[in-house]
């Protein structure tokens, strides 16, 4: 098995942090707007280099929503952030209309995704976001799987002509992504090539794929591993491709069942090659307050589940 090292822990909105800093230095036309959370997006530092392309918009999403718009016309590349929670289900109309029906070129920069975010519970953790900006046409949906990674996606956001959906989140998770591995939206990445399973996987749960695979072949299992950081638009040939060669899958994610890369993979396949699919994700249920180790426990979606879900398609085949 490929292994991979942890650089050490860091979260992935610093990452996203550290590539809109990037991305504003490549490029003047990039702004940044926040809903009174600059550190919580951890923009204190584009805030501080380009302090006239920094707008507080206070806890105001929806007007946050419609000044990026504005200035995306205009020509300037707007990256507006707020809490996942905030940024989709609060503003969801403003985000359909302004960005996704009016073709503007913003970038929706959302934190604290998912269970993961901890101990703030279930009015925070958001997992149902996914489904959301998956079903609104023309919006990109990227969820990176750590610091690295969440980096250089920022700086392909900002490079991308339309709509995206950036996904991160608060916990401090393993960064592991090779630093000369690029990044390319829409391309899916074969992180372990394996033959008896494949492990597709997005976000934090990519590490938690990663150490179930190392699990399995403990056990003689040799599960490939796929990081399927662009959710929307799925890299279609390298999932069918890896599928078609293990003949089992499981899927992991930090979202719920509805709407999810669960159900997107399980449409392709039911379109092209039927497959046993088993599923890691949050079923259908809110979260609750905890640490995130312990809520992936809690909820079925830490690494001794993958294995587990592994060795169950496995017998399907």
């Amino acid at each position: 098995m490929k292994q991979y090292i942890d650089k050490g822990k860091k979260d992935t909105r610093s990452g996203f942090g550290a590539g809109l800093l990037e991305a504003g230095k490549a490029d003047s036309r990039v702004v940044a707007l926040t809903a009174d959370l600059k550190g919580s997006l951890k923009m204190d530092a584009f805030a501080d280099a380009f302090p006239e392309r920094y707008f507080e918009c206070g806890i105001a999403e929806a007007n946050m929503i419609g000044a990026a718009a504005g200035m995306a016309i205009a020509g300037k590349v707007p990256f507006a952030g707020s809490f996942a929670e905030f940024v989709t289900g609060r503003v969801y109309d403003q985000v359909r209309m302004e960005v996704c029906y009016g073709e503007t070129n913003v970038k929706i920069a959302s934190s604290h995704a998912g269970i993961t975010l901890g101990e703030d519970g279930a009015t925070h953790q958001t997992m149902e976001d996914i489904a959301l900006m998956r079903a609104l046409p023309g919006m990109v949906v990227i969820n990176p799987c750590d610091y690295t990674q969440t980096r250089l996606a920022t700086v392909a956001a900002a490079k991308y002509d339309g709509p995206v959906y950036l996904r991160f989140g608060r916990p401090k998770v393993a960064d592991f992504w090779p630093d000369d591995l690029p990044f390319e939206i829409g391309k899916a990445y074969v992180l372990n090539e394996g033959k008896d399973v494949t492990i597709f996987a997005t976000g934090h749960m990519v590490w938690e794929a990663l150490k179930a695979a190392e699990a399995l072949e403990a056990e003689g299992v040799c599960a490939e591993v796929v990081d399927i950081a662009t959710i929307k638009p799925l890299d279609t040939k390298t999932v069918l491709a890896s599928i078609l060669k293990t003949g089992a899958a499981v899927v992991a994610e930090e979202h719920n069942m509805a709407g999810g890369l669960g159900e997107l993979i399980a449409g392709v396949l039911a379109a092209t090659a039927p497959k046993p699919l088993e599923y890691i994700n949050g079923a259908d249920q809110f979260g609750q307050s905890g640490t995130p180790a312990e809520l992936l426990a809690a909820y079925g979606m830490d690494a001794a589940h993958i294995a587990e879900a592994a060795k169950k398609v496995m017998l399907r085949k």
